[in-house]
């Protein structure tokens, strides 16, 4: 019988292969929610496509150099009764070939960067819908100004028509990122960056703050929906009733609602607890705000997400958060002035998911 020292002795010898094999299950995963590698936007697709271009020729390189260093180990090879070498002080035709060939290797790969880079540094032109993105400490705001909505964490397009982004950051450096639409770009304070991508297929595809920016930037995460452009029109209808973009100085009240029900108690309780203080919401005094320190809540109860894409928007998960955002999202600037009573929350909850 194999003893324990055996079993260790044979787990030690086997243990090397383990790191390599993970690595190939790791790359087996289906609908991994990131990748880069299935582009689903022209923008990514042009970004695709040049990479596949630099690895093909990466490995023509990779190809000629060593192939050239195997000849040279087994055809050149010293053996025991080689007379000694001649001495050469160079040959002019090796120089030319491997001074010529990588140049021409270098130019293949540096025509293609260029003429992408061109393609996607400045802003789409034409029939575009032009969103205003703008980077927080830890979430994300997307302004639709020639549509009138102003919304957080989930941007909505339309499939087919190309999105025009124009990217700034409220507080620190951010990086924008949806891998299956555009590459990543860095949004700085003070200043505006471009961006533009059109998305190809209809889903929902999930992106991430690229560039460290605090505790939470892990957790900065976002969401682009993409659907048909009747779905997308639906959609900024919606959004429009309550927005700061459209509602600019005034407050957005259903006065035909009678003062016992639940969205004129929850208007209260949103008042009375201080979210009114960091947020815009329709029917209060902040709705045609547009500048405020946190996300916009108005029709928060039609985002799938809450907390930057980090927990699904379930009654439980709102409470959870309501009850201590700390508890949740370590270091948040979510810093409740007073601790909420059960009977707050409960209010709140329902308050907020009834915002569709």
């Amino acid at each position: 019988m194999e003893t324990r020292q055996g079993h260790l002795a044979r787990l030690a010898r086997l243990s090397p292969l383990c790191f390599p094999l993970l690595l190939l299950l790791a790359g087996c995963a289906h609908n991994y929610p990131q990748t880069t590698l299935n582009p689903r936007g022209d923008f990514a697709r042009l970004v695709d496509s040049l990479f596949r271009t630099t690895v093909w020729w990466a490995i023509v390189a990779f190809v000629l150099v060593e192939g050239a260093l195997l000849i040279a180990i087994f055809k050149f090879r010293g053996r025991p009764d080689d007379p000694e070498p001649r001495q050469v002080h160079g040959n002019t035709v090796l120089e030319v070939v491997w001074t010529i060939v990588p140049a021409f290797i270098l130019v293949m790969i540096a025509v293609p960067t260029i003429k992408t880079i061109f393609k996607t540094s400045d802003y789409a032109t034409g029939d575009v819908v032009q969103i205003e993105v703008v980077g927080h400490q830890w979430w994300w705001e997307f302004r639709y100004t020639g549509l009138g909505v102003v919304t957080a964490n989930e941007m909505h397009v339309p499939v087919g028509k190309t999105v025009n982004l124009r990217m700034t950051t409220a507080d620190v450096v951010h990086s924008f990122w949806v891998p299956q639409f555009a590459a990543k770009r860095d949004v700085f304070p003070g200043r505006h960056n471009p961006l533009w991508f059109k998305a190809e297929v209809t889903g929902t595809f999930s992106g991430q703050c690229a560039e460290f920016c605090g505790t939470q930037h892990g957790r900065m995460g976002l969401r682009v929906v993409s659907e048909t452009p009747e779905e997308f029109a639906a959609w900024v209808e919606r959004q429009r009733i309550g927005s700061p973009l459209v509602n600019a100085g005034k407050v957005v009240r259903d006065t035909t609602q009678p003062a016992d029900t639940l969205m004129t108690k929850g208007l209260g309780t949103f008042m009375a607890g201080g979210c009114i203080g960091c947020h815009a919401m329709m029917g209060a005094p902040t709705a045609g705000v547009m500048a405020m320190k946190g996300p916009n809540l108005s029709h928060v109860g039609s985002r799938a997400t809450i907390v930057a894409g980090l927990l699904d928007n379930t009654p439980e998960n709102l409470r959870h958060w309501l009850s201590n955002p700390d508890s949740v999202k370590r270091g948040t600037l979510m810093v409740l002035p007073r601790k909420l009573t059960d009977a707050e929350i409960t209010l709140l909850v329902a308050y907020l998911r009834a915002h569709q």
